[in-house]
């Protein structure tokens, strides 16, 4: 079931690209462009805009329910689990850290800390 709502969203993606490389480009973004008419800004319905409204919603719809289907899938399992490698049984088995103070350079005095030579 996944695998055929993932291939409808792949076609919708596509189709949706295409049909909006088709409308007529009127130079201004955001609806800012001429048409529709002389005294409104609201420009009359095409059915290249009611197709890409139609693509746009099933897409979203397409991509909510993969959304979805991957959350319930994914309830309760760990990546490791679906490889097959096994989690440490305690992060205590690690290696023991160095206690704070070995971590600071040694204080000599005045002078500045300098960086190790690379030779």
């Amino acid at each position: 079931m996944e695998n055929v709502i993932l291939v409808v969203h792949l076609i919708l993606a596509i189709c949706l690209i295409g049909v909006v490389l088709l409308q007529r480009s009127e130079g201004g973004g955001l609806g800012m462009g001429g048409g529709g008419g002389v005294m409104t800004g609201r420009q009359a319905a095409t059915a290249l805009g009611k197709l890409t409204w139609a693509f746009a919603i099933a897409f979203l719809i397409t991509s909510l329910t993969l959304t979805i289907i991957a959350a319930q899938n994914s309830a309760g399992d760990s990546v490791l689990d679906r490889i097959g490698v096994e989690a440490p049984a305690d992060a205590t088995d690690g290696p023991a850290l160095p206690p704070a103070g070995d971590l600071l350079p040694p204080a000599s005095g005045d002078a500045p800390v300098l960086p190790p030579r690379a030779d």
